[in-house]
């Protein structure tokens, strides 16, 4: 299949990507880590009201969806620039709500405005200390819980705050729709997509500054090669995931994620390889996105759980 954005779909990245390059995120992610949420609501405020929340939101509620393209199309511009904030489980929340109709006229509208911040959790949810909204995954069912736990638990990613739910709330749905792990599995691939890019960009960019032996580190035929790996992964993942976008078959889904996660978490690995010392240094923002591509790899399904879950799609039903 091929696969090409539409012109709209190209200037919706575009104005995306401009918009986060003058909101400074390595700065806004560094207050987010710290407790600080004021620069980050601002920032949210922003994304969504250019538009990230509305293609998981039906336009009964104030969205435009369903559009998993345009989603997905965000999502990558979000996961380039380390944006903060549980922007997966915002969208997993409209999915699970949207099988909820009483509620979801009360609770989606906000979500798509960004006057709401929703998360989604069992043991822990992201970001739960800051979340208006908070679902709960138990039993089966879900739940809106009344809050989470004042204490939060740090996680490998600084800006990945993890808070526990309070146990029961209001009941929302009584078994967890079949199909709103897919769009948390899409926004994470495309998410990690984003992270592999930047990656890969940074990485680039510093061996070509980079000086040993008097030239550059990257006109070392073994650099070349490394970085040309990654590159390959990263865009054999690209038709992947906007092709599991157009079908949103769970199979496909799968398969995006195991790509995109697997070639980000290559791509990091790669970038802290030839950055040498530098790349272990938290202050360093290239911390920001290496930390994230080893968290959303195991995030709404871990490579394993993907996998199976392709295979079962190959397999003939009756």
């Amino acid at each position: 299949m091929r696969f090409l954005l539409t012109d709209e779909q190209r200037a919706f990245a575009s104005s995306l990507d401009a918009l986060l390059t003058a909101a400074d995120t390595p700065s806004v992610a560094r207050a987010w880590s710290a407790g600080e949420h004021t620069a980050g609501r601002t920032l949210w405020s922003r994304i969504a009201g250019a538009g990230v929340f509305a293609p998981a939101v039906p336009e009964a509620y104030e969205g435009m969806g369903p559009l998993p393209v345009e989603l997905a199309v965000a999502f990558v511009e979000l996961g380039r620039h380390a944006v903060p904030g549980p922007v997966v489980e915002t969208v997993l929340a409209a999915a699970l709500l949207a099988g909820a109709p009483e509620h979801a006229a009360r609770l989606l509208p906000p979500l798509v405005s960004g006057k709401a911040m929703a998360t989604v959790g069992s043991v822990y949810a992201l970001d739960g200390d800051t979340a208006d909204v908070v679902l709960l995954l138990a039993d089966g069912k879900v739940w809106l819980s009344p809050g989470c736990r004042p204490e939060v638990r740090p996680s490998l990613d600084p800006a990945r705050r993890l808070a526990v739910p309070l146990p029961g709330g209001e009941l929302l749905c009584p078994a967890v729709p079949p199909d709103a792990l897919d769009w948390a599995r899409l926004a994470t691939a495309a998410q990690a997509l984003g992270v592999g890019l930047a990656l890969l960009d940074r990485t680039v960019a510093y061996v070509g500054q980079r000086i040993q032996f008097g030239v550059p580190v990257g006109s070392f035929q073994a650099v070349k090669h490394r970085l040309a790996d990654t590159a390959i992964a990263l865009e054999f993942a690209r038709p992947l995931l906007f092709g599991a976008a157009l079908s949103m078959a769970p199979a496909d889904i799968a398969a995006a994620k195991v790509a995109a996660c697997e070639a980000a978490y290559a791509t990091a690995r790669t970038a802290l390889q030839l950055h040498g010392a530098i790349g272990y240094t938290a202050e360093y923002d290239l911390s920001l996105w290496l930390t994230k591509a080893r968290v959303l790899r195991g995030a709404w399904g871990t490579p394993a759980e993907c996998r199976a879950a392709v295979l079962r799609g190959l397999r003939p039903h009756g």
